[in-house]
Formats: C-alpha cells, structure tokens, sequence
C-alpha cells in the first residue's frame, strides 16, 4: 500500500522524490498551499485531500491532542538532522512499520533511537 503523504514547511522539497520512488504519493506544501498558511489550514487540507502530514513541527501533535481529532495522521520527526539523506531510511523504515496505523489515523514520532505511536483520537 502507498500512503499520501504531504511534506511541510519545516522540512525540504527533497523529502518528495524520496518518498515517491518509494511508492508514496508525496507533494511539498509549497507547491499546494501558501508558504504562510496556518497549521489548522494545512491540517485541515491534509484531512480533507487524505494525506499524512509529514513534518518537524510539534505544533501539529498538540493540535491533534487538543481537538482529539481523528485526522489527519501526523508522521513527526524529532530528529536533529531532518535532510533526506540523513534520515531517509530511518523515515522509511517507519512508514513501513507503521503503514496501517497511519492510514487508520495516528501519530508516529520518529526519534533518533527510538519510535512512539499513539492511534487517534487521543
């Protein structure tokens, strides 16, 4: 299965070829939305196209926890290097692990050492 993956601001357009020539249907946020939309506005967009979103953000796992919103999943990287050839297989390894939580609806933190997953609503 592939998953729709959108890649936002806080991570490069570098993320979207690599995603893709692994079977997931990613685009970057700027080539979607405006580089100064809100993080309701992207999540909103997210939930309604069906795409993950796939950032260094934190702000969007607290709005998921505040709204106890059932969507969209979030893909979190709480890495100190967010480049594509740093954390590539590291992020792809999680997608393929965490494959049907976040097309059923969740957040998957990816952390240096480790991995959390907390299945929505929370």
């Amino acid at each position: 299965m592939s998953l729709k993956i959108l890649v936002d601001m806080s991570l490069s357009p570098d993320w979207v070829p690599l995603l893709a020539a692994h079977q997931h249907a990613a685009v970057h946020w700027s080539t979607v939305g405006p580089a100064n939309a809100d993080d309701p506005t992207i999540m909103a967009w997210a939930q309604a196209a069906g795409y993950i979103v796939f950032t260094h953000d934190l702000d969007f796992g607290t709005i998921l926890a505040i709204t106890h919103a059932v969507g969209p999943s979030v893909l979190q990287m709480r890495t100190q290097d967010v480049l594509p050839d740093a954390a590539g297989a590291h992020v792809l390894a999680a997608l393929a692990q965490h494959e049907s939580e976040l097309a059923a609806g969740a957040i998957v933190v990816i952390e240096d050492s480790r991995r959390r997953v907390r299945v929505l609503p929370f």
